[in-house]
């Protein structure tokens, strides 16, 4: 897979595989800190053993530095906003700062939807949450439109010992 260019050089945007273990692990857990190294290394392991209906995509630049990732997966109950299924949907996307305004996202997104597009997808979701700014923002500008918000409620009804 091809990419756009980050700093007047090509992106290679390709699938994950056990050689970019390392690098993925450390990008989710810049994106999803809460999860923990631990974690997010097990995660990539098990994605890694069967990806299953997902595809998990690493951007490096040309000397081969991880850029970024992103991962999609087909979901195929209801997703907020849309009205076919199975739908692609990003449910991570992580660009590192210093390679962020260069077209990395798009050709992570780019290449996403294709794959949705080769599994018999026509719709394309994501999500963020909404005092995320910059997530919004990078949606809007990949050619996402917002389709509604969501608050969720919990109440707890009883402790657990």
């Amino acid at each position: 897979m091809g990419g756009a260019d980050h700093l007047g050089k090509p992106v290679n945007i390709a699938p994950a595989t056990a050689a970019d273990a390392a690098d993925w692990t450390a990008m989710r857990t810049a994106l999803w800190p809460k999860g923990g190294e631990t974690a997010h290394a097990a995660d990539v392991a098990d994605l890694l053993q069967d990806a299953g209906e997902t595809i998990n995509l690493i951007a490096r630049d040309a000397e081969g530095k991880a850029l970024g990732f992103a991962e999609a997966a087909l979901r195929r109950d209801y997703v907020n906003g849309c009205k076919t299924s199975p739908v692609a949907f990003l449910e991570g996307i992580f660009v590192m700062p210093e390679a962020r305004g260069q077209g990395v996202a798009r050709a992570l997104v780019a290449a996403v939807e294709a794959w949705g597009r080769e599994q018999g997808c026509i719709e394309f979701a994501s999500d963020a949450a909404p005092d995320n700014f910059a997530s919004l923002d990078m949606h809007r500008a990949l050619g996402f439109e917002e389709t509604q918000r969501v608050v969720f409620f919990r109440k707890v009804l009883a402790e657990r010992d």
